[in-house]
């Protein structure tokens, strides 16, 4: 069964449009949903979220409308905001217990050890936390109520290397049980490629491409060359291409290329910088 399907969905603002947006995330697996500020990855996990109202299009979460049996649903899903939503005033130790209220599903013995795992002090109030300790509380919530699809909006934005690199592990624990899922949004794409199964690019409210990690980097690659040998590629072939007095860079695909032509790889970032440029 599909964590999520996403079909048609749009929803518009004054100046901005989220335009038909299809999207699948397969059970068991990592999507990383990528865009700049304003590309509408917040709108989008909203949406999922039902926190707004769509104009149109469908969202199924675990096989299930997302506006039906949300109680349900919601009990399903672990739910990390670019601003975890804890009282200020709250312990760790006083934040479990409000929890295990809010899930009927709620396992004490799981956010313990998620505590002590990742050095939470129990005494210490939230609003004194910096910003990895709050997210890294907001995550261990998350995984504490058997939660079997989680989504995260820009949970790593702002976090230095070391955390980061301790959420990432957190979340790839999470995904070895089959069971389980992960949406996750971030502008810093590096986290993305090194966690997800799958990439979905968004700019300005459209969707650019959504494939499997592996995948686009096995079929795409970079060229350098003079602007002219571009013209003996299909047109198909190049994905995105940026010219300048010195030359050609070009993103292509790896075997529509001749022999001749050496192909560099590309990375997941460098992919999406192409591809917002080329939109543009």
């Amino acid at each position: 069964m599909n964590a999520l399907e996403i079909k048609g969905l749009t929803r518009e603002y004054p100046g901005f449009l989220l335009d038909h947006l299809d999207l699948t995330l397969p059970g068991g697996c990592i999507m990383g949903l990528v865009g700049e500020n304003g590309a509408g990855k917040t709108t989008t996990i909203k949406l999922i979220l039902d926190m707004i109202r769509k104009d149109s299009g469908s969202i199924t979460i675990l096989g299930q409308d997302n506006q039906e049996n949300i109680k349900l649903i919601k009990e399903e899903i672990g739910v990390v905001l670019d601003e975890v939503g804890i009282p200020g005033c709250l312990t760790v130790e006083q934040f479990g217990k409000v929890m295990q209220y809010s899930f009927s599903n709620w396992d004490r013995n799981e956010y313990d050890r998620l505590v002590r795992e990742l050095s939470l002090p129990s005494g210490k109030p939230f609003k004194e936390f910096s910003r990895g300790m709050k997210m890294k509380l907001g995550i261990a919530a998350a995984l504490s109520h058997n939660s079997r699809l989680l989504i995260l909006d820009e949970a790593t934005s702002g976090l230095d290397p070391v955390v980061r690199d301790e959420v990432v592990d957190m979340l790839r624990d999470f995904v070895k049980d089959e069971e389980h899922s992960i949406l996750i949004s971030s502008h810093i794409v590096s986290d993305l490629e090194k966690l997800c199964d799958y990439i979905a690019f968004l700019h300005k409210g459209k969707l650019l491409l959504c494939e499997e990690k592996d995948r686009l980097l096995s079929e795409y690659g970079v060229i350098h060359c003079k602007a002219e040998r571009l013209l003996e590629l299909a047109p198909d072939a190049i994905l995105s291409r940026r010219e300048s007095p010195y030359g050609a860079e070009a993103v292509v695909l790896r075997d529509a290329v001749p022999q001749d032509l050496p192909v560099s790889p590309v990375s997941i970032e460098e992919l999406f910088v192409f591809m917002v440029k080329e939109a543009k």
